[in-house]
Protein backbone atom coordinates (compact mmCIF):
# COMPACT_ATOMS: atom_id res chain seq x y z
CA UNK A 1 0.00 0.00 0.00
CA UNK A 2 1.00 3.60 -0.56
CA UNK A 3 0.47 5.30 2.54
CA UNK A 4 0.39 8.91 3.43
CA UNK A 5 1.59 9.71 7.29
CA UNK A 6 -0.31 13.44 8.51
CA UNK A 7 1.30 14.78 11.63
CA UNK A 8 1.55 18.06 13.62
CA UNK A 9 5.07 16.95 14.72
CA UNK A 10 8.13 14.87 13.34
CA UNK A 11 11.15 13.59 14.13
CA UNK A 12 13.98 14.98 15.98
CA UNK A 13 11.15 16.95 17.81
CA UNK A 14 10.31 15.45 21.57
CA UNK A 15 6.23 13.92 21.55
CA UNK A 16 4.55 11.11 21.10
CA UNK A 17 3.55 11.22 17.57
CA UNK A 18 7.59 11.94 16.79
CA UNK A 19 8.93 8.85 18.61
CA UNK A 20 5.80 6.79 17.40
CA UNK A 21 6.70 7.38 14.10
CA UNK A 22 9.90 7.32 13.77
CA UNK A 23 10.04 4.10 15.36
CA UNK A 24 6.92 2.22 13.51
CA UNK A 25 7.58 3.25 9.92
CA UNK A 26 10.78 1.53 9.38
CA UNK A 27 8.74 -1.40 10.08
CA UNK A 28 5.68 -0.61 7.90
CA UNK A 29 8.92 -0.61 5.07
CA UNK A 30 9.98 -3.93 5.85
CA UNK A 31 5.88 -5.51 5.21
CA UNK A 32 6.83 -3.56 1.62
CA UNK A 33 4.39 -0.29 1.73
CA UNK A 34 5.57 2.94 0.61
CA UNK A 35 4.97 6.03 3.02
CA UNK A 36 5.13 9.59 2.35
CA UNK A 37 5.31 11.86 5.04
CA UNK A 38 3.96 15.30 5.80
CA UNK A 39 4.83 17.54 8.89
CA UNK A 40 4.75 20.72 10.36
CA UNK A 41 8.65 21.20 11.31
CA UNK A 42 11.54 23.37 10.39
CA UNK A 43 13.95 21.33 7.62
CA UNK A 44 16.28 18.80 9.43
CA UNK A 45 19.18 18.16 6.69
CA UNK A 46 21.30 15.88 9.05
CA UNK A 47 18.17 13.72 9.22
CA UNK A 48 17.78 10.94 6.57
CA UNK A 49 14.99 8.73 6.26
CA UNK A 50 14.19 5.82 3.61
CA UNK A 51 11.17 7.80 2.79
CA UNK A 52 10.49 11.26 1.84
CA UNK A 53 9.21 13.89 4.73
CA UNK A 54 7.88 16.80 3.78
CA UNK A 55 7.91 19.80 6.39
CA UNK A 56 5.66 22.47 6.74
CA UNK A 57 7.74 25.68 8.79
CA UNK A 58 5.66 27.08 11.62
CA UNK A 59 5.28 30.61 10.38
CA UNK A 60 2.07 32.76 10.61
CA UNK A 61 -1.06 30.63 11.31
CA UNK A 62 -2.69 31.21 7.57
CA UNK A 63 0.62 30.87 6.19
CA UNK A 64 1.72 27.38 7.68
CA UNK A 65 -1.95 25.92 7.29
CA UNK A 66 -2.54 26.94 3.61
CA UNK A 67 1.03 25.50 2.98
CA UNK A 68 0.34 22.50 4.32
CA UNK A 69 -3.02 21.34 3.20
CA UNK A 70 -1.26 21.92 -0.74
CA UNK A 71 1.01 20.12 0.01
CA UNK A 72 -0.99 17.25 0.77
CA UNK A 73 -3.44 17.48 -2.14
CA UNK A 74 -0.48 17.47 -4.74
CA UNK A 75 1.21 14.60 -2.91
CA UNK A 76 -2.07 12.43 -2.38
CA UNK A 77 -2.88 11.30 -5.53
CA UNK A 78 -1.85 7.35 -5.77
CA UNK A 79 -2.00 7.32 -2.08
CA UNK A 80 -3.96 4.23 -0.67
CA UNK A 81 -4.51 5.49 2.95
CA UNK A 82 -3.87 8.89 5.40
CA UNK A 83 -2.64 7.43 8.18
CA UNK A 84 -3.26 10.82 10.47
CA UNK A 85 -1.67 11.75 14.04
CA UNK A 86 -2.54 14.88 14.90
CA UNK A 87 -6.08 16.00 15.30
CA UNK A 88 -6.36 19.67 13.36
CA UNK A 89 -4.68 19.24 10.45
CA UNK A 90 -5.37 21.00 7.52
CA UNK A 91 -6.68 18.02 5.24
CA UNK A 92 -8.91 18.27 2.00
CA UNK A 93 -11.57 16.20 2.57
CA UNK A 94 -11.15 13.78 -0.33
CA UNK A 95 -8.51 11.73 1.67
CA UNK A 96 -10.43 8.33 2.07
CA UNK A 97 -10.14 6.01 3.68
CA UNK A 98 -8.50 7.94 7.01
CA UNK A 99 -6.93 5.63 9.61
CA UNK A 100 -6.36 8.02 12.75
CA UNK A 101 -4.41 7.78 15.87
CA UNK A 102 -4.98 9.47 19.23
CA UNK A 103 -3.06 9.68 21.88
CA UNK A 104 -4.62 11.98 24.53
CA UNK A 105 -6.51 15.35 23.95
CA UNK A 106 -5.52 17.76 21.98
CA UNK A 107 -8.15 20.73 23.25
CA UNK A 108 -7.06 20.38 26.38
CA UNK A 109 -3.56 20.38 25.86
CA UNK A 110 -3.97 24.08 23.93
CA UNK A 111 -6.63 25.23 26.55
CA UNK A 112 -3.88 24.73 29.22
CA UNK A 113 -1.01 26.02 27.50
CA UNK A 114 -2.76 29.17 25.79
CA UNK A 115 -4.25 29.84 29.13
CA UNK A 116 -7.73 29.31 28.27
CA UNK A 117 -8.47 26.96 31.44
CA UNK A 118 -6.17 27.05 34.65
CA UNK A 119 -3.11 24.79 34.62
CA UNK A 120 -4.84 22.64 38.09
CA UNK A 121 -7.41 21.51 35.21
CA UNK A 122 -6.88 18.03 34.69
CA UNK A 123 -8.15 16.17 31.15
CA UNK A 124 -10.84 14.43 33.59
CA UNK A 125 -12.09 17.42 34.53
CA UNK A 126 -12.12 19.78 31.57
CA UNK A 127 -14.33 17.00 29.45
CA UNK A 128 -17.13 18.52 31.27
CA UNK A 129 -15.71 21.50 33.25
CA UNK A 130 -14.60 24.57 30.86
CA UNK A 131 -17.18 26.73 29.17
CA UNK A 132 -14.83 28.82 27.52
CA UNK A 133 -16.00 29.93 24.23
CA UNK A 134 -13.24 28.80 22.19
CA UNK A 135 -12.45 25.47 24.20
CA UNK A 136 -16.32 24.67 23.01
CA UNK A 137 -15.56 25.72 19.47
CA UNK A 138 -12.60 23.64 19.61
CA UNK A 139 -14.05 20.59 20.97
CA UNK A 140 -17.12 20.79 18.30
CA UNK A 141 -14.58 20.40 15.44
CA UNK A 142 -12.04 17.95 17.28
CA UNK A 143 -15.55 15.86 17.75
CA UNK A 144 -16.60 16.07 14.44
CA UNK A 145 -13.49 14.90 13.07
CA UNK A 146 -13.00 12.08 15.25
CA UNK A 147 -16.25 10.74 14.50
CA UNK A 148 -15.23 11.55 10.64
CA UNK A 149 -12.59 9.13 10.88
CA UNK A 150 -12.91 5.33 9.24
CA UNK A 151 -10.95 3.41 12.46
CA UNK A 152 -9.20 4.74 15.41
CA UNK A 153 -6.26 3.80 17.39
CA UNK A 154 -5.24 4.63 20.80
CA UNK A 155 -2.56 3.39 22.87
CA UNK A 156 -4.45 2.63 26.01
CA UNK A 157 -8.13 2.26 27.73
CA UNK A 158 -7.74 5.86 29.03
CA UNK A 159 -7.84 6.89 25.80
CA UNK A 160 -10.50 4.56 24.30
CA UNK A 161 -12.92 5.94 26.99
CA UNK A 162 -11.81 9.63 25.55
CA UNK A 163 -12.49 9.16 22.52
CA UNK A 164 -15.99 7.11 22.81
CA UNK A 165 -16.93 10.20 24.85
CA UNK A 166 -16.85 12.25 21.78
CA UNK A 167 -19.19 10.08 19.60
CA UNK A 168 -16.88 7.96 18.23
CA UNK A 169 -18.36 4.49 17.09
CA UNK A 170 -17.01 2.45 19.58
CA UNK A 171 -16.37 -0.66 16.42
CA UNK A 172 -14.14 1.56 14.75
CA UNK A 173 -11.76 2.20 18.00
CA UNK A 174 -8.83 -0.09 18.65
CA UNK A 175 -6.24 -0.04 21.20
CA UNK A 176 -2.99 -0.97 20.51
CA UNK A 177 -0.58 -0.22 23.19
CA UNK A 178 2.43 1.56 22.53
CA UNK A 179 5.63 -0.04 22.78
CA UNK A 180 9.53 0.12 22.53
CA UNK A 181 11.93 -0.81 20.51
CA UNK A 182 14.87 -3.01 22.66
CA UNK A 183 17.39 -0.57 23.57
CA UNK A 184 20.94 -0.73 24.98
CA UNK A 185 20.36 -0.65 28.76
CA UNK A 186 23.77 1.02 30.32
CA UNK A 187 25.50 -1.73 32.20
CA UNK A 188 27.78 0.60 34.32
CA UNK A 189 26.70 1.35 37.99
CA UNK A 190 24.50 4.47 38.47
CA UNK A 191 27.28 6.31 40.31
CA UNK A 192 29.45 5.67 37.47
CA UNK A 193 27.02 6.60 34.95
CA UNK A 194 26.56 10.11 37.08
CA UNK A 195 30.60 10.93 36.98
CA UNK A 196 30.50 10.45 32.96
CA UNK A 197 27.70 12.55 32.84
CA UNK A 198 28.44 15.56 35.30
CA UNK A 199 25.89 14.66 37.41
CA UNK A 200 25.27 15.21 40.95
CA UNK A 201 25.72 12.08 43.15
CA UNK A 202 22.74 12.64 45.08
CA UNK A 203 18.83 11.74 45.66
CA UNK A 204 18.09 12.37 41.59
CA UNK A 205 15.08 12.70 39.82
CA UNK A 206 14.41 12.94 35.63
CA UNK A 207 12.10 14.36 33.98
CA UNK A 208 11.92 14.00 30.23
CA UNK A 209 9.39 16.23 28.50
CA UNK A 210 8.40 18.85 26.58
CA UNK A 211 8.43 22.28 28.55
CA UNK A 212 4.84 23.16 28.17
CA UNK A 213 2.42 24.40 30.50
CA UNK A 214 0.28 20.97 30.65
CA UNK A 215 3.21 19.10 31.69
CA UNK A 216 3.16 19.88 35.55
CA UNK A 217 7.08 20.96 35.84
CA UNK A 218 6.01 24.03 37.41
CA UNK A 219 4.64 21.33 40.72
CA UNK A 220 7.68 19.27 40.44
CA UNK A 221 10.15 22.21 40.80
CA UNK A 222 7.65 23.55 44.28
CA UNK A 223 8.08 19.93 45.49
CA UNK A 224 12.37 19.94 45.31
CA UNK A 225 12.08 23.29 46.72
CA UNK A 226 10.58 21.16 49.78
CA UNK A 227 13.27 18.40 49.44
CA UNK A 228 16.26 18.59 51.27
CA UNK A 229 18.97 17.48 49.32
CA UNK A 230 17.03 16.53 46.30
CA UNK A 231 18.37 17.47 42.39
CA UNK A 232 16.14 17.43 39.41
CA UNK A 233 17.07 16.72 35.54
CA UNK A 234 14.81 18.16 33.26
CA UNK A 235 15.60 16.75 29.63
CA UNK A 236 13.98 18.72 27.17
CA UNK A 237 12.91 22.41 25.47
CA UNK A 238 9.87 24.18 24.71
CA UNK A 239 8.14 27.75 25.31
CA UNK A 240 8.25 27.91 29.06
CA UNK A 241 11.85 27.44 29.76
CA UNK A 242 12.58 30.52 30.70
CA UNK A 243 9.53 30.66 33.46
CA UNK A 244 10.47 27.66 35.08
CA UNK A 245 14.35 29.05 35.31
CA UNK A 246 12.40 32.02 37.17
CA UNK A 247 10.69 29.88 39.16
CA UNK A 248 13.86 27.95 40.21
CA UNK A 249 15.27 31.53 40.82
CA UNK A 250 12.32 32.75 43.11
CA UNK A 251 12.48 29.21 45.09
CA UNK A 252 16.28 29.49 45.65
CA UNK A 253 16.41 25.75 44.08
CA UNK A 254 18.79 26.98 40.75
CA UNK A 255 21.72 24.92 41.75
CA UNK A 256 19.51 22.02 42.45
CA UNK A 257 17.38 22.11 39.21
CA UNK A 258 19.22 21.42 35.89
CA UNK A 259 17.91 22.00 32.95
CA UNK A 260 19.77 19.89 30.23
CA UNK A 261 17.81 20.90 27.04
CA UNK A 262 16.94 18.93 24.23
CA UNK A 263 18.87 15.68 24.54
CA UNK A 264 19.10 13.10 21.58
CA UNK A 265 17.50 9.65 21.71
CA UNK A 266 19.93 7.73 21.81
CA UNK A 267 21.31 10.00 25.30
CA UNK A 268 18.48 8.99 27.08
CA UNK A 269 19.01 5.83 28.33
CA UNK A 270 22.56 7.03 30.25
CA UNK A 271 20.02 9.55 31.58
CA UNK A 272 17.52 7.08 32.66
CA UNK A 273 20.12 4.95 34.36
CA UNK A 274 21.71 7.82 36.03
CA UNK A 275 18.20 8.83 38.16
CA UNK A 276 16.98 7.23 41.38
CA UNK A 277 13.47 8.00 39.60
CA UNK A 278 11.91 9.09 36.23
CA UNK A 279 8.80 11.42 37.34
CA UNK A 280 5.79 12.08 34.74
CA UNK A 281 3.70 14.53 36.41
CA UNK A 282 1.06 15.98 33.40
CA UNK A 283 -2.13 16.42 34.54
CA UNK A 284 -3.55 13.40 31.74
CA UNK A 285 -1.52 11.96 28.98
CA UNK A 286 -2.47 8.78 26.89
CA UNK A 287 0.14 6.18 27.43
CA UNK A 288 3.76 7.69 28.01
CA UNK A 289 6.81 6.13 26.06
CA UNK A 290 9.05 7.66 28.80
CA UNK A 291 7.43 5.89 31.50
CA UNK A 292 8.27 2.47 29.12
CA UNK A 293 11.47 3.34 28.23
CA UNK A 294 12.48 3.96 31.99
CA UNK A 295 11.26 1.29 33.32
CA UNK A 296 12.52 -0.85 30.65
CA UNK A 297 16.37 0.69 31.49
CA UNK A 298 15.65 -0.66 35.54
CA UNK A 299 14.51 2.85 36.73
CA UNK A 300 10.81 2.80 38.84
CA UNK A 301 8.59 6.45 37.84
CA UNK A 302 6.32 8.75 40.05
CA UNK A 303 3.96 10.16 38.34
CA UNK A 304 0.45 11.62 38.44
CA UNK A 305 -2.73 9.20 38.62
CA UNK A 306 -4.31 10.46 35.13
CA UNK A 307 -4.71 9.21 31.78
CA UNK A 308 -2.92 6.12 30.96
CA UNK A 309 -0.21 5.98 33.77
CA UNK A 310 -2.63 3.69 35.96
CA UNK A 311 -2.26 1.48 33.24
CA UNK A 312 1.94 1.28 33.19
CA UNK A 313 2.46 1.91 37.09
CA UNK A 314 1.47 -0.86 39.76
CA UNK A 315 1.34 1.74 42.57
CA UNK A 316 3.75 1.15 45.53
CA UNK A 317 5.51 -2.31 43.30
CA UNK A 318 7.27 -0.74 39.97
CA UNK A 319 6.31 3.06 41.22
CA UNK A 320 4.32 5.93 42.80
CA UNK A 321 0.55 7.47 41.36
CA UNK A 322 -0.04 10.71 43.09
CA UNK A 323 -3.11 12.59 42.77
CA UNK A 324 -2.92 16.05 40.60
CA UNK A 325 -2.18 18.33 41.08
CA UNK A 326 -1.07 18.11 44.78
CA UNK A 327 2.24 19.20 45.95
CA UNK A 328 1.77 18.39 49.00
CA UNK A 329 0.97 14.56 48.01
CA UNK A 330 4.24 14.62 45.83
CA UNK A 331 6.50 15.56 48.00
CA UNK A 332 4.93 12.70 50.60
CA UNK A 333 5.52 10.32 47.52
CA UNK A 334 8.96 11.64 47.22
CA UNK A 335 9.74 10.93 50.64
CA UNK A 336 8.30 7.33 50.74
CA UNK A 337 10.13 6.60 47.41
CA UNK A 338 13.29 7.06 48.75
CA UNK A 339 13.17 4.99 52.05
CA UNK A 340 15.64 2.28 51.42
CA UNK A 341 12.83 -0.87 51.45
CA UNK A 342 10.85 1.10 49.31
CA UNK A 343 13.48 2.04 46.73
CA UNK A 344 14.50 -1.15 46.55
CA UNK A 345 10.88 -2.82 45.92
CA UNK A 346 10.44 -0.39 43.58
CA UNK A 347 13.81 -0.86 41.37
CA UNK A 348 13.33 -4.95 41.68
CA UNK A 349 10.06 -4.66 39.82
CA UNK A 350 10.43 -2.55 37.00
CA UNK A 351 9.85 -5.51 34.55
CA UNK A 352 6.65 -5.85 36.47
CA UNK A 353 4.26 -5.92 33.24
CA UNK A 354 6.12 -4.81 30.30
CA UNK A 355 5.34 -7.85 28.95
CA UNK A 356 1.77 -6.42 27.91
CA UNK A 357 4.45 -3.84 26.11
CA UNK A 358 5.76 -6.00 22.97
CA UNK A 359 7.05 -4.09 20.41
CA UNK A 360 6.58 -7.35 18.00
CA UNK A 361 2.65 -7.18 19.42
CA UNK A 362 2.27 -3.51 18.47
CA UNK A 363 4.19 -3.60 14.82
CA UNK A 364 1.77 -6.47 13.90
CA UNK A 365 -1.16 -5.06 15.05
CA UNK A 366 -0.53 -1.58 13.63
CA UNK A 367 0.31 -3.49 10.30
CA UNK A 368 -2.96 -5.97 10.49
CA UNK A 369 -5.23 -2.68 11.21
CA UNK A 370 -3.17 -0.52 7.94
CA UNK A 371 -3.51 -3.76 5.64
CA UNK A 372 -7.39 -4.51 6.70
CA UNK A 373 -7.82 -1.84 4.17
CA UNK A 374 -6.08 -2.97 1.07
CA UNK A 375 -9.37 -5.50 0.30
CA UNK A 376 -10.59 -4.45 -3.03
CA UNK A 377 -7.95 -1.06 -3.84
CA UNK A 378 -4.70 -0.76 -5.53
Amino acid sequence: MRILIASGIFHPEIGGPATYLEQILPELLKRGHTLTVVSFGDSSPAARYPYPVHRVARRHWFARHWEYYWTVSRLWPGHDLAFIHSLGLPLPRRLSPRVGRIGGDPVWERAVNRGWVAPDVDVQKFQTACRHPLVRLSKALYHQEVRGLDRIVVPCQFCRRLVTSWGADPAKVTVIHNAIRPMSIPQETRSAVRRQLGLPDARLLLTVTRLTSFKGIDYLIRAVARVNDLHLIVAGDGPIRRELLHLTNRLGVSDRVHFLGYVPRDGLPALFRAADYTVAYAGGEGLSHTLLESLAIGTPVIASDLGGNPEVISHGKNGWLVPFPDVNKLVDAIHRAFLPAEQARSSANCSLGLERFSWEQMVEQTALLIESFSTGRR
